[in-house]
């Protein structure tokens, strides 16, 4: 029989801008792991740690700070046991959940009783495409592989399924009014740890993306952002590889994307066993998990087909469930999700999401994981789902439930 999987803890980090000279860019991505998992020490004692048999880490861009096996590093670094291990993965930006969804299958196999999953990105460091991958600027090449910049996809995404701009817009102030009053109500104290310098002193400790006082007025001021882009040949590839898509009209302003951030987040996941051993109480129990892949060009429609997969083998629907977090991957994203005539937006993202506070890349299932677990148990929640979306069509989706 296959053990049940349990949540003992999820921590972040706060979501800073990601750019040189920005609080959080003068630690190193394997810092950030490393307070983090000091907090949990701080949290559960020594043993609980010591105990931790797996480190999961994903990551985007596994080049430069954040090469060399960035896990293996974070585990040296937060000097966790030397027989621990790690490992490194990338599955773009559905990568902290896949790193949850993995960690969660081998308890479930019995090949491990408790482990840490989840993901860093230091986009400050290593910036959006810095790993140069030749399809990035090669057409042929880009285009054979049906490669679209995810961006561009967003629009295309808007143009196909007439996603106006104020619907994005919309998207974009709810965020960013959820993630203040959240923020000023103290609803993420208890899943975020302040950052601090080798002296102590704190960095930051509040994400720093977040503009609560933007209006519809003057989100409407600001033009489409990929229209040139788009011109330089992506649009036309776009037509030849799905004909009779014609011009595309752009809709998303910069404010309608998730701002790039830096950040980190974490999972403690093991047995029942394990935990009691450790004197652990569990959160939240992981009920199942599961991985989609797509059109690489309806690249942001993967993450909801993990999830309708997800809700079909758990036998459940978005009426079941009391909380979502849905990664908001572009306006565009959670504008189709609540289009849908399942879905209660009261319940989805209650506590703002990506676009108000930001998307480091391989940080992003582990930190809306973390915001479910907190939230569930702020108000008792029975059922809560998370679902993330990432380039060139992958997805991924959790079902979690009260312990």
């Amino acid at each position: 029989m296959s053990a049940e999987v349990f949540i003992y803890d999820a921590v972040r980090t706060p979501r800073g801008k990601g750019k040189m000279g920005a609080p959080l860019s003068a630690l190193a991505p394997q810092e950030l792991v490393r307070q983090l998992i000091d907090a949990l020490r701080d949290r559960h004692g020594e043993a609980a740690i010591g105990g931790v048999e797996r480190l999961l880490l994903s990551c985007v861009g596994q080049t430069g700070d954040q090469g060399g096996h960035i896990a293996m590093v974070s585990k040296l670094h937060a000097e966790l046991d030397d027989d621990t291990i790690a490992l490194t993965i990338n599955n773009f930006c559905s990568g902290g959940l896949s790193a949850v969804a993995l960690a969660a299958s081998t308890v479930r196999a019995g090949d491990a009783g408790l482990m840490l999953a989840g993901g860093v990105e230091m986009m400050s460091r290593v910036p959006f495409l810095a790993d140069s991958a030749p399809y990035y600027a090669d057409p042929a090449l880009s285009e054979h592989l049906r490669y679209v910049p995810v961006a561009l996809s967003a629009d295309y995404l808007a143009h196909k399924f007439d996603v106006t701009r104020e619907e994005l817009d919309v998207a974009t102030i709810n965020s960013h009014r959820r993630a203040k009053a959240a923020w000023d109500a103290g609803r993420y104290d208890g899943s975020v740890i302040a950052m601090r310098d080798d002296a102590g002193e704190i960095m930051l400790d509040r994400d720093e993306t977040i503009r609560g006082a933007m209006t519809m007025e003057s989100l409407g001021a600001l033009p489409p952002a990929f229209v040139e882009a788009g011109a330089a040949g992506i649009d036309a590839m776009i037509d030849r590889v799905k004909p009779g898509t014609g011009a595309i009209d752009h809709r998303h302003s910069i404010a309608n994307c998730p701002p790039i951030a830096d950040g980190a987040g974490l999972v403690l996941v093991g047995t029942a066993e394990a935990g009691a051993a450790l004197g652990l109480t569990p959160r939240a129990r992981i009920e199942a998990c599961v991985e989609a892949a797509g059109d690489p060009i309806d690249q942001l429609t993967s993450g909801e087909a993990a999830m309708d997969t997800l809700l079909a083998k758990t036998g459940r629907t978005l009426g079941d469930l009391d909380l979502v977090e849905y990664m908001e991957a572009f306006a565009v994203v959670p504008s189709l999700f609540y289009r849908r005539g399942d879905v209660d937006p009261e319940i989805v993202n209650v506590n703002g999401g990506h676009l108000a506070m930001g998307h480091p890349m391989g940080a992003t299932g582990a930190i809306l994981t973390a915001t479910l677990v907190e939230e569930m148990g702020r108000r008792d929640a029975t059922q809560g789902l998370v679902v993330t979306h990432g380039g060139s069509g992958v997805g991924t989706a959790a079902l979690l439930t009260r312990a």
